[in-house]
């Protein structure tokens, strides 16, 4: 009877795009929430979970939080197989380029009419 080999097959990249494009989901999520906050006086109460650092904490919190559960989610996906990674790559840069947007103060002003 053979061993069983805990090998693992290296030419599989899910892991490694699950990753990536948890990175982007997280970087986008940020941006978007930072607009919001910034147009909508609610929405800025509201993200002010510690008084201290204002809505900073709350962007950060679901910045952080959809990063985990889409690099666990794609993760659990993905696992063992190998995807397209240019693809994973490239919409995880066009997401990378929205966070960046979104969190960058001139952009954010003017996209809120201040």
């Amino acid at each position: 009877m053979a061993a069983r080999s805990s090998y693992r097959n290296p030419s599989t990249n899910g892991p490694a795009a699950a990753a990536l494009l948890a990175s982007g989901i997280g970087s986008a999520a940020m941006g978007i929430v930072t607009i919001l906050a910034e147009t909508s006086g609610r929405t800025a109460i509201f993200l002010s979970q510690v008084k201290l650092i204002g809505p900073l904490s709350g962007r950060l919190g679901i910045g952080i939080f959809l990063y985990l559960v889409s690099w666990l989610g794609f993760g659990f996906i993905w696992k063992g197989k190998n995807v397209n990674f240019s693809r994973a790559a490239a919409v995880a840069f066009f997401l990378l380029v929205i966070g960046l947007l979104g969190t960058c103060p001139p952009v954010s002003a003017l996209i809120a009419g201040k």
